[in-house]
């Protein structure tokens, strides 16, 4: 799926310097309205049939969101933090870091709003937090505990990064990770949203 997603954004960067005619920008920004509203649609039918999960959710109670509360928090602040650092708007790199993540999602959003570099920095940057993830789950797992691992993965733990927390941890925390993805994917267009409005 990596792979995939660096191959599509240098045949896009190419079709984009060498290919399509300027104007064609405007119809693929329409076009990538309706693929996020897709997305998120995808991701509520995804909430919405997986009883499992939302049956587990009752049994653990208001408990289970320290998990996904942590990540959004740190996720934000480490945004925060990097626009300190690299002399970046907040209203940029909070919502960058907001991601969590979801590249496809983050990417075309901080496009639409801020701006094609924009846009390509939070895909890259949120790409590269799911490839982290990949190396650092059992690492995590390993010296610090299983439920720690959930935060790298922040809005992947449900789906590309939820292989590494069944290989490596237990049903308990798939569980955990699974609920985490889910809460932390729809909260991403908010909070990216909410912090350049905001910010």
């Amino acid at each position: 799926m990596i792979v995939i997603a660096i191959t599509a954004l240098i045949l896009g960067v190419v079709c984009g310097q060498w290919l399509f005619p300027a104007d064609w920008s405007r119809w693929i920004g329409i076009l990538s309205d309706y693929i996020l509203y897709l997305l998120m649609f995808s991701v509520g039918i995804s909430i919405g049939n997986n009883k499992f999960v939302l049956k587990k959710l009752r049994e653990y109670n208001l408990t289970v969101l320290l998990i996904p509360f942590g990540i959004v928090l740190g996720s934000a602040l480490s945004g925060f933090f990097c626009g300190v650092i690299l002399n970046m708007p907040f209203s940029v790199s909070v919502p960058i870091a907001s991601g969590m993540g979801w590249y496809s999602l983050s990417g075309g959003m901080m496009g639409k709003l801020a701006g094609p570099e924009a846009g390509a920095i939070a895909f890259l940057s949120n790409l590269l937090r799911e490839i982290l993830s990949f190396l650092l789950i059992p690492l995590i797992v390993k010296y610090l505990n299983p439920y720690t691992a959930i935060a790298p993965a922040g809005a992947t733990s449900e789906d590309t990064t939820l292989p590494m927390m069944i290989k490596y941890t237990s049903e308990d925390v798939v569980v955990l990770s699974v609920l985490n993805g889910m809460l932390c994917s729809a909260l991403v267009p908010v909070m990216t949203n909410f912090f350049y409005e905001v910010l």
